[in-house]
């Protein structure tokens, strides 16, 4: 393992490097892509690395942050601080373009706006139909809900929208 020189990061740096750290809820997401990762700042003293969780209580959080000092300390950084903030509250909103692509080619229907509530008609993943219907609102984890698709019948989660 080669420790860098410190003095070669800029935040984009750092960026590509928090990239490679992949959400442990959903592997094909790394944190970036996720939209979980708010801030980075660089300091004389050390680096801090700011976070939102998805929702308030989210137990991936410390998993996350336990990633990201692994990750970074690899790299040289010793004095390494990492905050958690909770405004404002994360959305799906923030998950990059790419994100969503890796979502729907991993089996998840991405979040999408037209649904204020998720209901029928949110677009199946597998065969692209949107004759699906809601079976729970709750999936595999809280942030996503279960449906099923009527013409393929593969049941498949949906990230929920907030």
């Amino acid at each position: 393992m080669v420790i860098m020189n410190k003095l070669n990061f800029n935040k984009e740096t750092i960026y590509t490097y928090l990239k490679e750290i992949k959400d442990p809820e959903i592997p094909v997401l790394s944190i970036v892509d996720l939209g979980i990762v708010r801030d980075v700042k660089i300091n004389t003293d050390g680096l801090e690395i700011v976070i939102t969780a998805t929702y308030t209580g989210c137990p991936a959080m410390d998993m996350i942050a336990t990633d990201i000092r692994m990750q970074l300390n690899k790299l040289g950084f010793t004095n390494l601080k990492i905050s958690t903030i909770i405004s404002p509250a994360w959305t799906t909103d923030w998950i990059s373009d790419a994100g969503k692509i890796k979502l729907k080619n991993y089996g998840i229907a991405p979040p999408n706006k037209r649904f204020l509530i998720a209901s029928n008609g949110v677009e199946c993943p597998r065969c692209q139909s949107i004759n699906t219907k809601l079976i729970s609102e709750f999936g595999s984890t809280a942030c996503k809900a279960m449906f099923q698709c009527d013409d393929c019948c593969e049941p498949f989660d949906y990230f929920k929208c907030h």
